[in-house]
């Protein structure tokens, strides 16, 4: 759907895309992680065409961006759904004419204006408000037409910058809900710009770690949060917990399917203490973290070799 391959893009002589090499599936959710300033909205902003790369290749749904004319690139964006952080609508307008507007634009007819409009406002739960104004509604509320006005003109990908980050929490989980109910009932490709994890973790297939202006990870979201790879801590922090000074401490991750009652058995098995334990309901999975305390030194090894015999990999001794 979307194959991004060196792609460079720098602002007079600030290089804010230094080589993305990307590939996003499609009807899939992909999330794009990173810092400020790290180039996501630059990126998500040249693959819809408003802005101009200067080297390397972006193709979307078989089309070349580059060698798109003016009118050309005008009718590719017709494809491709645009949600902004603070919602971007005419403030003035009903929520019905909000909607509507790229329609006409487009200069569709009366009929399939009104009968796609009652449609959409329908799918993000708006019709009680439809003849309101803009500026009358609530955050979550404004978020909702903003998300049926980019699909009025039926995109194959819909594009969020920060589509949530405006919102309370939860505003927040009702927009994630809303965008996977729209990426399953529509089979449209779904690409968000994020810093908040929650969505990544909630809704999204995919995900890219982008940190000063290159892809530094990329794959299936549990997987990279299991791995837990350096650019991951450099967004998350490290989460410092008081750990016993004797003993080894251990930091375990899992998928809930990959091993049944992983902490039960190792409390059978070995002298070990619980020092942490979470749960954490992604997408497609449960995954577990677990902090451990092997109390005996001498017992380390025989936890590893146990822990590798039951398939859990994704294990590491803290502090060394």
């Amino acid at each position: 759907m979307i194959k991004i391959a060196a792609l460079k893009k720098q602002y007079n002589s600030t290089e804010i895309l230094k080589g993305i090499d990307l590939d996003i599936d499609k009807g899939k959710i992909f999330g794009i992680i990173g810092r400020s300033g790290a180039g996501k909205s630059t990126l998500l902003r040249c693959i819809n065409g408003l802005e101009k790369y200067d080297s390397g290749y972006l193709e979307v749904n078989g089309i070349d961006i580059k060698k798109l004319n003016e009118k050309e690139l005008r009718m590719f964006r017709r494809d491709v759904g645009m949600i902004f952080q603070h919602f971007s609508l005419i403030t003035r307008a009903s929520v019905y004419d909000n909607i509507a507007f790229p329609m006409q634009c487009w200069h569709y007819n009366k009929k399939e204006i009104d009968e796609r409009v009652r449609y959409l406002i329908d799918v993000v739960g708006m019709y009680e408000k439809m003849n309101n104004l803009a500026r009358d509604l609530s955050g979550g509320q404004k978020q909702r037409v903003a998300i049926a006005r980019a699909l009025s003109m039926n995109p194959k990908i819909l594009l969020s910058d920060e589509a949530t980050s405006a919102l309370d929490p939860k505003n927040s989980e009702s927009i994630m809900e809303l965008l996977n109910n729209i990426n399953k009932s529509m089979g449209i490709t779904v690409v968000l710009v994020t810093h908040q994890m929650n969505v990544v973790k909630a809704i999204c297939d995919d995900m890219a770690i982008i940190e000063d202006g290159i892809v530094k990870d990329k794959g299936i979201v549990e997987e990279i949060f299991i791995n837990q790879p350096a650019s991951l801590i450099n967004i998350l922090g490290d989460n410092k917990i008081l750990l016993p000074s004797s003993g080894k401490n251990i930091e375990i991750m899992y998928k809930k399917d990959d091993s049944n009652n992983v902490i039960e058995k190792l409390i059978r098995k070995f002298n070990v203490n619980i020092i942490d334990f979470i749960m954490e309901d992604y997408k497609n999975c449960i995954i577990g973290k677990v902090i451990i305390n092997v109390i005996n030194n001498n017992d380390l090894k025989k936890v590893e070799e146990y822990l590798k015999s039951i398939n859990i990999e994704n294990y590491k001794v803290l502090g060394e």
